[in-house]
């Protein structure tokens, strides 16, 4: 159900950037590493100490919420840009879980996630990795974008993703039972897939799986107004031509216009920058490189600028 009175602590982009200028060690950062020198909290720096901004659309936190009882692995399966990551993070705040985030890429490797010994003046001492601190000590831990791994990579994960809920550390001869509190999310966009980078059934069907999409449009205006601090006026304006963008999907666009991507161009026109201006290099340049493709968004944005 959308929650559209519960109050919000999470700053808009515009003034996030202000207070980091103003202050150059953000307040999380450093409330992170007070409570961690304080408590010698291992995942101190994980925690996620003011409440994220996430605006529901339908029953995603409950649904959450359920699979987290009973430590179920969860993949978020949607476009780029539509708010996968700020729901992690919400939902880590909500429950009061540390949060472990990888940004996966091709070149990541097992020892990546798990850990490896490092050579230092005392001699060698093993490093868990993210993966391992997460299932070691009960923190959720999300791998963003988990396609862009190699599957020789990411079958790492399926000892913790079932009921043995354990983590082999070969190279140091451990086998790591994961902490009650362990729990693993991924991320997924399907419009990605193909032959040769997509998820093995082995490791999908480990998972349940949350479907996630661009708002509808009054309530994605309300999350652009308020992330980027333009007027509610001129978020419905922007979000109208992210509409239209993605309805060329598949027709000379391979992605359509993200919610991020349209916070963006919120964000400039709210510094001053022109509505035009704001759109070309925020929304139009980023997406395409085909002038028809170009002309064809700049048209969109000057029916409604």
């Amino acid at each position: 159900m959308p929650n559209h009175t519960n109050p919000r602590t999470y700053l808009p982009r515009q003034q996030a950037m202000s207070r980091s200028v103003a202050q150059p060690d953000s307040f999380l950062m450093r409330s992170a590493s007070s409570a961690s020198s304080a408590s010698g909290d291992p995942l101190a720096e994980h925690r996620v100490v003011g409440e994220p901004y996430y605006r529901t659309v339908a029953d995603e936190v409950e649904l959450y919420e359920a699979a987290y009882s009973v430590r179920m692995p969860i993949m978020l399966k949607g476009p780029t840009g539509c708010g996968k990551t700020r729901f992690v993070e919400y939902m880590a705040w909500k429950l009061n879980k540390p949060l472990i985030t990888v940004a996966c890429n091709e070149d990541m490797t097992a020892s990546d996630l798990v850990g490896r010994f490092l050579l230092d003046a005392n001699g060698t001492h093993w490093q868990d990795g993210p993966l391992a601190l997460a299932a070691r000590h009960g923190a959720i831990c999300y791998l963003d974008e988990v396609v862009e791994a190699r599957q020789d990579t990411t079958v790492v994960i399926h000892p913790l993703t079932d009921a043995r809920r354990v983590l082999p550390l070969e190279k140091k001869g451990e086998l790591l039972q994961a902490h009650p509190d362990f729990q693993i999310v991924i991320s997924y966009n399907p419009g990605y897939q193909s032959l040769m980078k997509d998820l093995k059934q082995s490791t999908k069907q480990r998972f349940g799986a949350l479907d996630f999409s661009y708002p509808e449009h009054e309530i994605e205006a309300e999350i652009v107004a308020h992330e980027s601090g333009v007027g509610l006026d001129v978020a419905k304006k922007l979000v109208h031509i992210g509409e239209r963008a993605r309805n060329l999907k598949g027709h000379g666009l391979d992605e359509g216009l993200s919610t991020r991507m349209l916070i963006y161009a919120g964000s400039l026109i709210a510094q001053g920058v022109s509505a035009l201006a704001a759109c070309r290099v925020a929304l139009v340049r980023p997406i395409t490189d085909d002038p028809d493709m170009r002309d064809a968004l700049d048209s969109a944005v000057t029916t409604y600028f």
